[in-house]
């Protein structure tokens, strides 16, 4: 893996705002998401020296003239909230922008000169890492090969996480370090795809990446310390205040954790353990307090019902119509999985259940109904994607949400991304349970909005102008696919906001822009609530604060120090 200098991350964190008295920021146009789920606007806001907001002046309402001791002018911008993504992968963002990247390659040929050339790059390392790689945007029509990486790289292990995470592309070299031989069997809720003979061909699906990622040397912290200090960069640029990690491992915990100890902690990490074993290790008897002025705290647990559509593991009722012969790959059964979440739920772990197919998804919804009964109160049960869910199963939604509520963890982009490949994975009978935010929404469950990266950009803005339009960056399909599940611009904005918080037991802390809320607010060149979509996308963020201090700036891009003493 990467052995750099963390030079570079010192950097970031090289323009200090020292700790100040009362702020009034003012001349904005200032946006949030209210108790009541309406827009609320106003021009101005007032916090204290800890970060914290003390009151929002209104349209029409005396701003005050004195009781504060630093102004800073919005000069006329549009401000909102800090965007909170509520589904992504901390350390896979940083790791993914320091390793190889085939996201944006068109075709297997683009990705295999890319491999060679970053090949050529880097002589030193032993193992070549990278992800992205996605068969259905290249029209390959099939998997690609362990031969065809031979043909750039023949000697050195090469391994290429798919774009979902629920595939790895690996050539002959490193499935010898890996011991993967055509004696290999499937795992459970895996698959290890085959040439003709048996050997294995390259992909291994779902539970078979396990085979590899043993082999490959782990990073170490000096790794792990830079891919954080990079991710958060990104997420500043982009507006995004405020994060829920799905599947923190111990290793991604303690860097939380230094990165907390030495001041350099600026975003909100909601935390959801890899499994039980690491939410136990982490968290021992139940969730962690918060941490660091509100800045960390494991939350709960992140399980997996099944894989991806475009890997062909998510689980389906009914057979895969580009694929007959299997309906998916689950990696539990009903009664594990409840095992599972009850073990979480009786220390008051939150659970968040990654579920993707129609069958998936209802075995999930009936392991909670039944968990409902023993577990009662506010327990907001999750299902991460909740992506292809039958129309059969949506009233589950319902009676959940009255009982224990429940979050539709969902991402707009998924469906602007994938909308091809649905179509041709499910077939027209199963199109109205997929991706539908609205009919969700409208059970009663909250809907939460992510992107699920590094499968998707940290990119919120593209997030908000696909969830109210269903069209991608092209503007197609025109009026948008399957254009009854839009929000509508005040559920986008919350999905990013306010239920965002809501959906990680946040609420009364950040996600609103309101007395006694943490001051984290972006100021932007765009007004999401009027812009078209093509408009939205290309929003530029001018500034990100955290607990009243700036972290992000489009003039001097760098991360300050004076947020983390908040």
């Amino acid at each position: 893996m990467i052995r750099l200098s963390l030079a570079a991350a010192a950097l970031l964190a090289a323009a200090a705002i020292p700790a100040r008295a009362d702020t009034l920021v003012d001349n904005v146009r200032g946006q949030t998401v209210g108790e009541d789920g309406e827009v609320q606007t106003f021009i101005a806001l007032l916090f204290d020296d800890a970060g914290v907001i003390k009151s929002v002046v209104r349209e029409g309402q005396k701003k005050a003239k004195k009781g504060f001791q630093y102004r800073v002018d919005g000069k006329g911008n549009v401000m909102l909230p800090g965007l909170i993504d509520a589904h992504l992968h901390v350390m896979s963002v940083g790791f993914g922008a320091l390793t190889l990247d085939l996201q944006e390659t068109n075709s297997l040929a683009e990705a295999l000169e890319k491999i060679g050339a970053y090949a050529k790059a880097h002589p030193d390392r032993p193992w070549l890492i990278g992800r992205g790689w996605n068969q259905e945007r290249w029209k390959l029509g099939r998997f690609p090969t362990a031969a065809e990486i031979d043909a750039v790289v023949p000697g050195r292990p090469v391994l290429m996480e798919r774009v979902d995470g629920h595939a790895n592309w690996a050539n002959s070299a490193a499935l010898k370090a890996a011991g993967v031989t055509a004696a290999s069997t499937d795992p459970i809720g895996g698959k290890i795809e085959r040439n003709a003979d048996g050997s294995p061909a390259g992909v291994l699906v779902d539970t078979a990446q396990d085979y590899v990622n043993k082999a490959v040397p782990p990073p170490g912290t000096r790794d792990y310390d830079l891919a954080f200090a990079t991710a958060q960069r990104l997420f500043f640029e982009r507006g995004l205040t405020a994060v829920a990690d799905m599947g923190s491992s111990m290793a991604d915990w303690q860097t939380f954790r230094r990165a907390g100890d030495a001041n350099q902690l600026y975003v909100r990490i909601m935390a959801y353990a890899s499994g039980v074993d690491n939410m136990v290790a982490i968290g021992g008897p139940g969730p962690s307090p918060w941490l660091y002025a509100d800045r960390l705290r494991l939350n709960g647990v992140k399980l997996y019902m099944d894989g991806a559509l475009g890997s062909r593991g998510a689980w389906l009722k009914a057979p895969y119509a580009d694929a007959p012969s299997t309906s998916g790959l689950p990696q539990l059964t009903q009664t594990q999985i409840g095992n599972l979440m009850s073990r979480a739920a009786m220390d008051g772990f939150q659970v968040a259940v990654h579920a993707i197919g129609d069958q998936g998804n209802a075995v999930v919804l009936h392991a909670i109904d039944d968990l409902t009964a023993t577990y009662k109160g506010d327990r907001r049960w999750r299902i991460e994607h909740a992506q292809v869910v039958e129309p059969a199963d949506w009233p589950l939604f319902g009676k959940i949400a009255q009982s224990g509520g429940i979050v539709a963890s969902m991402q707009p982009v998924h469906q602007t991304s994938d909308r091809l490949m649905a179509e041709a994975r499910l077939g027209p009978n199963r199109l109205a349970g997929a991706y539908a935010w609205a009919s969700l929404k409208a059970t009663g469950a909250t809907l939460a909005l992510g992107s699920d990266a590094p499968v998707e950009l940290p990119d919120p803005w593209a997030g908000l102008a696909a969830a109210i339009s269903r069209e991608d960056e092209t503007g197609a399909p025109p009026g948008g696919w399957q254009p009854q599940e839009k929000v509508n611009r005040t559920a986008a904005l919350a999905g990013y906001t306010s239920a965002a918080a809501y959906a990680g037991f946040a609420e009364k802390r950040f996600g609103r822009l309101a007395p006694g809320q943490r001051a984290d607010f972006i100021l932007v060149d765009t007004d999401p609530m009027t812009a078209s979509p093509a408009q939205i996308r290309k929003t530029k963020v001018l500034e990100t604060w955290v607990g009243g201090g700036k972290v992000w700036s489009a003039v001097v891009p760098v991360v300050a120090e004076g947020a983390g003493k908040r």
